[in-house]
This record gives structure tokens, C-alpha cells and sequence, in this order.
């Protein structure tokens, strides 16, 4: 068989791959830096959709995030439209929705560690967050590809309790052994603070942080139906450190 241009190629090296597995787990990273628009995010859902479509894997898990279906602009539109981008394969699909990942922490490390502090964009610090470790979404996916259903269906996935920023802080404290607290990044510092770190683009972020903290990104009725996973704050956090 003659081969084609490389774009063709690669899709051909991910139809291989999708053959050979009994179900699929796919992912689209979401970006930062998006461009408006997120032209970066649609190339890379448009490929996944492409390799699906010819393979026609038995099943698929699709990891997406909490917030992917929120009708307001933000971050996390970029998993939406990867959602949207499958609803019409003819393959049981599982949408699965991770919260805020617990693992989100490793970027405190430094200033807990140097200066006793995380910065929170979380706020108020009291406010109880769902949380999630990686860990346990890796494990949930791998539980979901075992399953058999049909059509389209979504799974949300927390952790074993919801989280405050405060806690957070605590956490670090009990692990450093020395007093960590958390400050909170005022909003109207967000957009500067970003740019110098290199975001051109930063208000799908600051919206998409807008949404946790207004209460707009949230699971469907509360999260009563969410999977829960096992791993704690805790854990996570001292593993960081």
C-alpha cells in the first residue's frame, strides 16, 4: 500500500493503535495559552475524530473535565467542543469529568516550601472545592474501559471530599512541618499577573476561574451521581513535598 503525506501517515498510526485495543481512552490537553478560539485545540479534536471515525474501536472513554458542557465562555470550552466532536460517533462513549485535579498543588510547592504561602486564585479560602487526585482518574479510567454499555453516556469524578484553599495551606503545614498559609491573588491582579507569565490570551483562564469560584462550573445536580476516588488531600500533598 502506497503511503500518503505525513498527516495521513499519522492517522494511520493512530487507527493501528485503536485496532489493537479492546476500547479507547482519549484525550485532548487543554491549553493555557489558547489562542482565541482555541484553533490548536480543534486541529487536534478534528485528528482524534478522523482516526475514531476509520477505526471504529468496540468502545471509548473520553477524558474530559467538569465545566467542558458550562454554556459560559471560559478555559474549559476547549473539552467542549471535544465532546461535541464524538457525540455522533456510532461507539459507546463514556464522557468522563474530572474535577480540579488535587495534583494542581504541585505549583504551591515552591512558595510553601521558601515563604510559608501558597496564592490561592480559589477564593474565599474557605470555600470547599471538589477535588480530585490524578491518580484516581487514571484509575477510574482504566475501570470505565473494563465496562460494558451502550450509546453515549458521562461519568464525573471527585475525590473523597470537597477542599478549601485554607486546607490546602494546612496540608503543606503538616507536611513541611513548619506554617504554611494561604493568600488569595486579588482578581483585578489576574490579567497582568498572566500576561507576564507569558499568556497573551489569558481571559479564557481568568473566566474559566471565574466559574469555580461563582459556582457556574459545577457538577450536574450538586454531584450526587459523581464516582468518587479514594486518594486524599493529604496524600497528594505529601507526595509533593
Amino acid at each position: 500500500m502506497r503511503r500518503g503525506p505525513g498527516e495521513n501517515r499519522r492517522l494511520g498510526s493512530s487507527q493501528r493503535r485503536l485496532h489493537r485495543r479492546r476500547g479507547r481512552l482519549c484525550h485532548v490537553a487543554g491549553r493555557f495559552r489558547s489562542q482565541p478560539g482555541f484553533p490548536e485545540a480543534r486541529a487536534a479534536i478534528q485528528s482524534i475524530r478522523q482516526a475514531l471515525e476509520r477505526a471504529r474501536p468496540p468502545k471509548v472513554v473520553c477524558l474530559s473535565t467538569i465545566g467542558a458542557n458550562a454554556p459560559q465562555s471560559n478555559l474549559l470550552n476547549q473539552l467542549g467542543l471535544f465532546e461535541q466532536a464524538l457525540g455522533s460517533l456510532p461507539v459507546p462513549i463514556t464522557i468522563l469529568r474530572p474535577t480540579w485535579f488535587l495534583d494542581n498543588a504541585v505549583f504551591d510547592v515552591s512558595t510553601a516550601r521558601s515563604a510559608g504561602r501558597i496564592d490561592s486564585f480559589l477564593q474565599p479560602l474557605d470555600k470547599q472545592y471538589p477535588m480530585v487526585a490524578a491518580q484516581d482518574v487514571g484509575v477510574t479510567a482504566a475501570q470505565l474501559l473494563r465496562e460494558t454499555w451502550t450509546g453515549h453516556r458521562v461519568v464525573e469524578l471527585t475525590g473523597p471530599a470537597p477542599v478549601t484553599p485554607n486546607q490546602i495551606a494546612q496540608a503543606f503545614s503538616a507536611s513541611l512541618g513548619r506554617p504554611v498559609t494561604a493568600r488569595l491573588v486579588p482578581r483585578q491582579d489576574w490579567d497582568s499577573l498572566f500576561r507576564s507569565q507569558g499568556m497573551q490570551n489569558p481571559t479564557p483562564r481568568m473566566q474559566m476561574l471565574d466559574g469555580f469560584n461563582e459556582g457556574w462550573i459545577e457538577f450536574a445536580q450538586g454531584g450526587i451521581h459523581a464516582r468518587r476516588g479514594t486518594t486524599t488531600l493529604e496524600q497528594v500533598v505529601g507526595a509533593l513535598v
